[in-house]
């Protein structure tokens, strides 16, 4: 069963969640509905350091024995660090989507974009009606 979505950050209908970092630098990753719909995570293709991203474009991939799924950006800007923990261990996604299994961190270049995600309650409902 997935976990309950963290309150102190924002979520797109995709499945990934924006924690704001104070300033301009958001940390990302997707959400532990979407790594327990993804099941085993075996390869994360993470986006180049410096890499300029517009919200809703993929930028990242997550590779599962399932799957392969396209990681968008919630947030335009400049992708500043990467966690590179996961290229030796995927699987950090499955144990701590919320916590060290993050993507990456973004520079905004428009904050208010943050504005226009979902809050944890607004995306609790939206995976309530999902297709599973």
């Amino acid at each position: 069963m997935a976990k309950p979505s963290p309150n102190d950050r924002k979520y797109t209908r995709e499945h990934e969640w924006a924690k704001d970092e104070g300033g301009e630098t958001i940390t990302m990753g997707i959400t532990d509905y979407a790594q327990e719909m993804l099941t085993d995570v075996v390869y994360v293709e993470l986006p180049k350091v410096g890499r300029k991203v517009r919200q809703a474009e993929p930028f990242a991939v997550v590779e599962s024995v399932k799957s392969v799924s396209d990681i968008f950006a919630p947030v335009s800007g400049e992708v500043v660090e990467v966690n590179q923990a996961l290229e030796a261990a995927p699987e950090i996604v499955n144990k701590d989507a919320f916590g060290e299994g993050w993507i990456a961190r973004i520079r905004m270049s428009h904050p208010a974009e943050l504005d226009g995600l979902m809050t944890a309650e607004q995306y609790e409902g939206h995976i309530k009606v999902a297709p599973r």
